[in-house]
């Protein structure tokens, strides 16, 4: 295998049968790879038994084959399991697999996915912006994730996808596009388009590029604050593309694709929680096709925040459902393991 050799994990049916093409083998080969790659979730090339082996010696040596290295895995007592994953290079990140069982929600089983080494955008409440930016993932690097948790949880069919790991996906849009057409893929794992958020801290020529997608996702906004001037204290971005800007991009994206956005309101005490803060909050949003999760704190180590009480929160939601915004407060999930939004480091603590 070459050192710069493509990962077959991140190449799409159609570009594998191309590849074959080239290696003067019978297109049909192509789909018989990537079934292997994307639905058996082969972990060497020895494992594609219906190939010959000179077929598997030439995939070797011009494809890369790499899954991704398993640290550890924890698990919390609410069944949500943590998974520290090494990467070829030696970096290392997270990804959070979570069960729903159909008590206030759909059931599913949801998988959130890292799209970065680290993060760049630095909001001072989340322990992956602390880390600081080491790289983007790659296509293969992000689908792996799905398939290597598949094949840990053999007989467990994850159908849900949130790009809420650590990163910002939309700075590394073209191999989340890539990652989410692989995994659509009728011949892959099949997870549907509406299955499938992406998250954004608000980078707003980015949201307008996705628009142009016309995509069937969920699009979610790390929102935060109601106003400019809190939002800038805790997310630098904010700076750079205040709420005007942002919610005028939302707007765009609704009308563009006819889906609704989901925003994302993490609530600190003496912050943001406030009964004023939720009638700034109801203004920002109106006219909006959107829904509102509401998200009490997920504290991290040495955070300087906090949640709010439950009386605090139930005033501050009362606001809400009052002037008639679709809101509920986000059932959490695996914070005792530090899986919860906000919380993932990388194995760093």
């Amino acid at each position: 295998m070459k050192e710069d050799s493509p990962e077959i994990r991140g190449l799409t049916q159609e570009e594998i049968m191309e590849q074959m093409t080239n290696l003067q083998e019978k297109p049909f080969r192509g789909k018989q790879v990537f079934n292997w790659v994307q639905v058996q979730r082969v972990q060497s090339w020895q494992e594609m038994t219906n190939l010959s082996i000179e077929l598997r010696e030439k995939l070797a040596d011009h494809f890369s084959l790499v899954p991704l290295q398993l640290v550890w895995e924890q698990v919390s007592k609410d069944g949500t399991r943590k998974y520290l994953w090494k990467l070829a290079d030696g970096q290392k990140i997270e990804s959070v697999l979570l069960f729903h069982e159909g008590d206030f929600t759909r059931k599913r089983t949801t998988l959130c996915l890292s799209t970065q080494v680290g993060c760049p955008m630095n909001c001072s409440f989340c322990a992956t912006g602390k880390l600081g930016f080491t790289r983007n993932l790659s296509a293969g690097e992000i689908v792996s994730q799905i398939l290597d948790t598949s094949s840990l949880l053999q007989g467990i069919k994850i159908n849900n996808l949130v790009y809420m790991g650590m990163g910002e996906p939309l700075l590394n849009l073209p191999a989340v596009l890539k990652s989410i057409k692989l995994l659509n893929h009728e011949d892959g794992q099949k997870i549907g388009m509406r299955r499938i958020t992406i998250s954004t801290c608000g980078l707003v020529p980015q949201i307008e590029r996705l628009a142009l997608e016309e995509l069937d996702i969920v699009l979610a906004i790390s929102l935060h604050a109601p106003n400019n001037e809190l939002r800038n204290q805790i997310m630098p971005v904010n700076k750079t593309y205040p709420l005007e800007e942002l919610i005028g991009a939302c707007r765009h994206y609704i009308s563009k694709t006819g889906r609704r956005v989901t925003f994302e309101y993490a609530l600190i005490r003496n912050f943001n929680d406030t009964v004023q803060n939720a009638k700034e909050l109801v203004r920002l949003l109106k006219g909006l096709k959107a829904n509102l999760n509401l998200i009490p704190l997920n504290t991290i180590a040495h955070g300087q925040y906090c949640r709010p009480t439950r009386e605090e929160i139930t005033k501050f939601m009362k606001v809400l459902q009052e002037a008639g915004l679709e809101a509920v407060i986000r059932e959490e999930k695996g914070s005792d393991i530090a899986a919860a939004c906000g919380q993932l480091a990388g194995g760093s603590k």
